[in-house]
């Protein structure tokens, strides 16, 4: 069954942008992590797609999602730390203390996988700690801000 991705293009702002600016930073693409899909995250978006023989349309849609993502899991760290801070940005969208923020780190140790095992859980898929497509696709689908 193919997974269905929420677009992302010019225009578009907030948590499942800043979701991708990370994601892309991952690629190798200098982004500001705004959440705000401007020019400069069309571009890269325009490299990236480019690089994966993609349509180069500057826009997230389906199949740009199934290239984009990168697969984390506890103790992931360094070249895999924005995606790993896409995850702890996340956590703290979706259930974020202000007076406590969840550590935005990029090392997914302890605190990340249990949050990871929650969400998991609370939207009904396995529980495993692993932010694969599935759960990449939750996180993203799920945001309450458009």
């Amino acid at each position: 069954m193919a997974l269905t991705w929420p677009m992302q293009k010019s225009g578009k702002t907030g948590e499942t942008v800043r979701t991708v600016q990370f994601l892309l930073r991952v690629q190798g693409y200098t982004v500001a992590i705004d959440g705000n899909f401007g020019p400069r995250t069309e571009a890269a978006v325009h490299g990236f797609q480019s690089s994966q023989g993609l349509t180069t349309d500057g826009a997230v849609g389906d199949q740009t999602w199934s290239r984009l993502i990168v697969v984390v899991r506890q103790g992931d760290r360094s070249e895999k730390g924005d995606a790993v801070r896409a995850v702890q940005d996340q956590a703290n969208f979706r259930a974020g203390d202000p007076a406590h923020p969840f550590p935005v780190d990029g090392v997914f140790g302890a605190l990340t996988d249990a949050w990871v095992r929650g969400f998991q859980q609370g939207v009904g898929i396995n529980a495993d700690g692993v932010v694969g497509p599935v759960t990449w696709n939750h996180l993203v689908n799920e945001e309450l801000n458009t």
